[in-house]
C-alpha cells in the first residue's frame, strides 16, 4: 500500500516500542519519515531500518522539538502528520511519589506534547491540511502507582478535543489514541516495579482482556496509521481505546 506516498511524517519517541512501530508502518506505506528520540543511536537504527531519517529530540526542550519540526519540514517539503509517542514513566503510590517523579512525567508527556503540536501547526495550519495524533492509555481513567502518569494522560485526551476544535476549520484532524497494555521496554519496566517475571506479568494481563492477549505494538500503530489516513477524514478529537476490549 502507498497511502502516504508524497507524505512527510514526523513521531516523537520514534526509536522504539509504539513509536518505532508506527514509523514502520508508514514507511512501508509510502512516507518520508522522521524518527524523534532523546536516544540518538536507537532513532538512527530504527531510521535506517526503515529508509526514513533521524534526529535527537528532547521534548522537554522547546528547540529541540522545534528544530525537529523544521528538520522535518526541509526534509519533506511539508508537514503532514505528526505522532506524539515519547513517554515515561516514573511509578510511585502516591505517599512515596518525589517531585521529580510527578514532574518528570508531567513535562515529558504534556510539555513534550504541547511543545510539538504547537510547533506542527504553523505548517499544518499554512498548508491547509495535516493529521496529528497524541498517545494517551487506559491509565487516564485511573491506574494504582501511577497517579503522574494518569493525570497526564487524562490530560492528553483533553488537549485533543481543544486541539480537534481550533485546528478544525484548517482541516487538520487531531486524534487521540489510548492503549492498554502493550508488550513493550516500558511494561517490562512495570513488571519489575511489581517484582514479577515479565511473562507471568503479561499471562496474567492476558486473563483480564477480553481478547485474551496482550497486546503488540503493531495493534497501536495500525489505528494511528488509519487515523492519519482518508479513511479518517472525518473523524477528529476522538479518543480510540486499544486495550483488547473494556476493562471488566
Amino acid at each position: 500500500m502507498t497511502r502516504f506516498q508524497g507524505k512527510t511524517v514526523l513521531v516523537t519517541g520514534g526509536a522504539k516500542g509504539i513509536g518505532a512501530a508506527t514509523a514502520r508502518r508508514f514507511a512501508a506505506e509510502g512516507a518520508t519519515v522522521v524518527v524523534a528520540d532523546f536516544d540518538e543511536a536507537a532513532a538512527n537504527e530504527t531510521a535506517q531500518e526503515i529508509g526514513g531519517h533521524a534526529v535527537r529530540c528532547d521534548v522537554t526542550s522547546r528547540d529541540d522539538v522545534e528544530a525537529a519540526v523544521e528538520a522535518t519540514v526541509a526534509r519533506g517539503g511539508s508537514l503532514d502528520v505528526l505522532v506524539t509517542c515519547a513517554g515515561i514513566i516514573r511509578d510511585n503510590l502516591l505517599f512515596k511519589m518525589s517531585d521529580d517523579e510527578w514532574e518528570a512525567v508531567i513535562d515529558t508527556h504534556l510539555r513534550g506534547t504541547f511543545y510539538a503540536v504547537r510547533a506542527a501547526q504553523r505548517p499544518m495550519v499554512e498548508q491547509k491540511s495535516g493529521k496529528m495524533v497524541l498517545i494517551s492509555s487506559t491509565s487516564a481513567l485511573g491506574n494504582r502507582g501511577q497517579t503522574n502518569y494518569s493525570a497526564a494522560k487524562a490530560g492528553l485526551q483533553g488537549m485533543t478535543k481543544t486541539l480537534a476544535i481550533e485546528l478544525g476549520p484548517f482541516n487538520v484532524n487531531v486524534n487521540c489514541v489510548a492503549p492498554g497494555f502493550i508488550e513493550t521496554a516500558m511494561t517490562r519496566q512495570t513488571a519489575e516495579r511489581m517484582g514479577v517475571p515479565f511473562e507471568r506479568f503479561v499471562e496474567a494481563v492476558a486473563e483480564q482482556t477480553p481478547l485474551r492477549r496482550v497486546g503488540q505494538p503493531e495493534d497501536v500503530a495500525g489505528t494511528i496509521v488509519y487515523l492519519c489516513s482518508e479513511d479518517a477524514g472525518y473523524v477528529s478529537g476522538q479518543v480510540i481505546y486499544v486495550a483488547g476490549g473494556p476493562r471488566t
